[in-house]
């Protein structure tokens, strides 16, 4: 039996939405970060980062969400969840899971968590550096919108579907209340209903008792 360690909303619903989507057998296990389970000696010994999400799988211990995500692709055949291996596809694949992961989700990071990137000395700065991260951010979301509009659609990649997809859709929908989050880009906002009118996505959602806006 598989089981993914969460917490809503968090880095760990990308690999719920893949779950659903394969249609496999799986555990939830919740991670209550609002009690810092995520802290504790027996989660750390699972993730010593102290990070959700965490799959268990037999004798595997995965960590990182997008490491989850092409591992789960990797070890289902059906539904495909990722590009022919060694295709030019696949390659494409490969650079925009690492781009989220890298690039936007760092940034996204930087955002919600100030704090993490100033001394204590200087904690007055942290407002600042959230305000530098959405400025920065703002432009990746675009680079994002640009690819879906060229990509022929429906999805990020064009018309398979892929674990990109459901990744791409955790990322945006933490943008929701920005300057201009995610939604308000032509191409990405009706990108982001299409990912949203999934029957597994609509799962999650409703399982993680998420309010809206969902994105």
């Amino acid at each position: 039996m598989i089981q993914l360690h969460y917490f809503p909303s968090t880095a760990s619903m990308a690999p719920h939405i893949l779950l659903e989507e394969l249609g496999v057998p799986f555990e939830l296990v919740h991670v209550d970060r609002m009690r810092d389970a995520h802290k504790r000696p027996e989660y750390l010994a699972l993730n010593p980062n102290g990070l959700i999400p965490v799959l268990v799988h037999d004798d595997l211990v995965l960590y990182e969400s997008a490491a989850v995500c092409l591992h789960l692709a990797d070890t289902h055949a059906q539904p495909a969840l990722a590009p022919a291996l060694g295709t030019a596809q696949r390659a494409q694949f490969y650079k925009w899971m690492m781009w989220m992961t890298n690039t936007l989700q760092a940034n996204l990071l930087s955002y919600f968590y100030p704090e993490r990137y100033v001394t204590q000395a200087h904690a007055p700065a942290a407002p600042g550096v959230k305000d530098a991260a959405e400025a920065r951010i703002g432009p990746m979301l675009d680079q994002l919108d640009a690819q879906v509009a060229r990509s022929g659609g429906p999805w990020l990649l064009g018309a398979q579907y892929t674990a990109a997809d459901p990744y791409a859709l955790m990322l945006c929908r933490w943008t929701r209340n920005f300057t201009r989050p995610a939604r308000e880009r032509p191409a990405l906002g009706a990108y982001l209903q299409r990912v949203l009118a999934r029957p597994a996505v609509q799962r999650v959602f409703a399982t993680e008792q998420l309010p809206t806006p969902w994105v």
